[in-house]
């Protein structure tokens, strides 16, 4: 079979197409005969060796896909060889086939396809799990969502409508804000590119705390980091929460505190992979939720670009080059 292999790491156009091995699935697995795999910035991470899990030399990127069982090992008893599955694995997506734990794996209905089952699992996993889990987020709170048009970002604005909040998007272009806005946003802003100035990061606070009605954001979503996190934090409306998800902007950033203090919010870390680990029950029903809400038309996972196996090289380059709206699929077809 045919996989996209990182085999040292450096940028994703130094992956190589190749021929593999094919799979076999040990107790408790299945292998997939993979439809589509869906592209997350962890994936970027991973092949430059900047993520917090390594897989060994060499490995395909991937951790999230959609396909049809080909085989079961012993102990599986629900999913069986001709089933529609979609699963989260750690790496090995960039391929025709993948192996993956069963209990990692959840039915995907007839009615959605391959495309947007490979799409859903991480990105609305993660978001899910943050508004619902981390923030408890309540119906009519002002929820505030940084990179709003990214995979995790229009996952959150989308959930966030949906349970009721009042949604305020930012992203980096008013293209990406219409695009937020088109999916469930109230209002939205524009923010600078990193490095920010004093005066841009007070104005983006300034601008945050005018959208929210004066008060702050009850939740704010950030998977952007860097210098947008500071005045994000200032702008926190009182016992607010503050969703540490990720730094896709660059740098790590360091806060003052007394920001906390002052506001009297939370500063609250989102790591749904580990989340899921420990509580993988609440995961798998929480998956199951989200899918039902896909094939009942309430959650629209937004598929902007798909590559094929060969170009899957310029499907992480575009989640690194923060251009895409919506999700990235690499398909094997």
């Amino acid at each position: 079979m045919k996989a996209m292999l990182c085999e040292a790491y450096g940028p994703p156009e130094d992956m190589r197409l190749t021929d593999i091995p094919p799979l076999k699935a040990g107790p408790g697995q299945v292998v997939i005969s993979v439809k589509a795999c869906g592209v997350n910035f962890p994936d970027a991470l991973m092949i430059q060796d900047k993520y917090q899990f390594k897989s060994a030399l060499p490995f395909a990127p991937g951790g999230e896909v959609a396909g049809i069982v080909k085989e079961a090992g012993d102990g599986v008893h629900n999913l069986k060889a001709g089933d529609r599955v979609a699963a989260t694995i750690r790496s090995g997506g960039f391929a025709e086939e993948a192996l993956a734990e069963a209990q990692r794996c959840i039915h995907v209905p007839k009615s959605v396809d391959y495309d947007v089952a490979s799409s859903f699992i991480v990105t609305y996993g993660t978001s899910y799990h943050a508004l619902k889990d981390r923030a408890h987020l309540k119906s009519g709170e002002k929820l505030v969502v940084l990179g709003a048009a990214g995979g995790v970002g229009i996952a959150a604005v989308e959930l966030g409508a949906l349970m009721g909040a009042h949604v305020i998007a930012g992203a980096s272009t008013p293209e990406k804000v219409a695009f937020a806005k088109a999916h469930g946003a109230i209002d939205g802003f524009v923010y600078p590119p990193v490095p920010l100035s004093k005066d841009q990061q007070k104005a983006l606070s300034e601008e945050i705390k005018r959208l929210t009605g004066g008060e702050g954001a009850d939740v704010l979503y950030d998977p952007v980091g860097d210098d947008y996190a500071e005045p994000a934090l200032r702008a926190m409306a009182w016992q607010g929460r503050y969703l540490v998800i990720g730094f896709a902007a660059g740098a790590i950033p360091r806060v003052p505190l007394n920001l906390a203090l002052l506001k009297g919010c939370d500063i609250v870390g989102v790591f749904w992979g580990v989340a899921t680990a420990r509580n993988p029950k609440g995961a798998f029903a929480d998956l199951e939720q989200l899918a039902r809400w896909i094939a009942e038309g309430k959650l629209k996972p937004q598929v902007s670009e798909t590559f094929s196996l060969q170009h899957a090289g310029r499907a992480i380059r575009m989640l690194m080059d923060r251009k895409a709206l919506g999700k990235v699929v690499v398909t094997m077809e």
